[in-house]
């Protein structure tokens, strides 16, 4: 009886810890889902933005000064401009007395990104380019420039050390420029003296704007949020557009409600594309890209053309009519690689890549090769050329 007893203990062991073997499997492969849905997710805040809530281009004229030699030599954007503001100033000048006196001085097109509701006397960053024939704003005082909205209003006013993140040196026939000296930044060198007014509660509809246009994508979104919320408030209206309808509870709470919905996931579907730049030989392929099977050859040709240039000299005792010339001897060689027929497969990306790249081919080949393939009808993706 005790042996029997031992026994089916044993086999109730057994089972308990096939048991956990199986939940162990279990827990495992959940975990792998979830992962991958997590790493093939993507927030919305990354994927779109509120319609009404964004950046807004404002835009100015200024004078650059404290410049070390470098400014406008014309002076055809500055001899009014500086004139006006030394008056302003109580010193009185004439516009011919500065014409030889522009050298220190540039003018300049100033332009900022103002966001929507930031409060006045918050700062903004402030980009700086050159708009005369000055050679290098670097070391330069921008001075106070009012810049404007499309409406003509005044929204920020900027001033402050430009920083270029480079340098332009040397003189005659001796020089030397890192970056691009006609062009600089300053970090904070704006204030605003006005807001772009939104308003944000009582709302009872907000629009989502997509990115990038696709219907499945909006489809998901609003799918997403509807979850989320537990009711019918997210409609997909047009591939960009996701229309919001806000709940009663958060009538008074509007930024808590697109704080909630920015940071829900969803998976993003994305279109088969194929992108090509000719000019310089960039290729980029997507995800989803699919190729029937084909055979491919590919082959290259080289042609070297040369000439050498060689002294013919009289020889000795010559006629006094006979000179030194020099002739060239031109010498063009043409030489074509083999290319052997390969079959070419892969309903994969990655098996695409890994073929193509057995064949040895360069970005530059591969352009010619895809193009080929798509107008073969054997690549399975929108071909877009840059």
């Amino acid at each position: 009886m005790a042996e029997r007893g031992t026994q089916g203990m044993k086999n109730n062991m057994r089972i308990t810890n096939h048991q956990r073997a199986l939940e162990n499997v279990l827990l495992t492969l959940l975990i792998l889902v979830f992962t991958v849905s997590d790493v093939c997710a993507e927030r919305i805040k990354d994927i779109a933005s509120f319609s009404g809530f964004r950046e807004n281009e404002i835009i100015g004229y200024g004078l650059v000064v404290g410049l070390n030699g470098t400014g406008d030599k014309d002076g055809t954007y500055i001899f009014q401009a500086f004139a006006n503001m030394l008056n302003k100033m109580g010193i009185n000048v004439n516009q011919t007395d500065l014409k030889s006196k522009t050298k220190n001085i540039a003018a300049v097109i100033v332009t900022a990104k103002l966001p929507t509701m930031v409060r006045p006397g918050s700062k903004v960053d402030v980009l700086v380019s050159s708009i005369g024939d000055a050679k290098s704003l670097q070391g330069g005082t921008l001075l106070m420039a009012p810049l404007k909205g499309p409406d003509g209003n005044v929204y920020a006013v900027a001033q402050g050390a430009i920083s270029i993140g480079g340098f332009a040196g040397g003189g005659g026939g001796t020089t030397t420029v890192k970056n691009h000296p006609n062009v600089g930044m300053i970090a904070n060198g704006a204030i605003v003296e006005k807001e772009v007014p939104v308003q944000m509660n009582r709302k009872s509809r907000l629009e989502l704007l997509l990115a990038t246009q696709d219907l499945t994508t909006s489809k998901r979104v609003a799918t997403r949020i509807n979850e989320n919320f537990q009711g019918t408030i997210a409609k997909a209206e047009s591939p960009s557009l996701i229309a919001l309808t806000v709940p009663q509870e958060y009538s008074e709470q509007i930024v808590d409600f697109m704080s909630k919905i920015e940071l829900l996931d969803v998976v993003v579907d994305l279109p088969a594309r194929v992108i090509i730049n000719e000019r310089t030989g960039t290729v980029v392929i997507g995800e989803n890209v699919r190729i029937s099977p084909i055979a491919l050859a590919h082959g290259g040709l080289t042609i070297e053309i040369k000439t050498e240039y060689q002294v013919s000299q009289p020889l000795p005792f010559a006629p006094k009519k006979a000179e030194t010339v020099v002739v060239p001897k031109e010498e063009v060689k043409a030489e074509e690689k083999k290319a052997s027929l390969m079959e070419v497969k892969g309903t994969t990306i990655g098996e695409l890549i890994k073929a193509l790249n057995a064949i040895g081919v360069t970005p530059r080949d591969l352009v010619a090769i895809i193009q080929a393939i798509k107008a073969q009808g054997s690549l399975k993706a929108e071909l877009v050329l840059m």
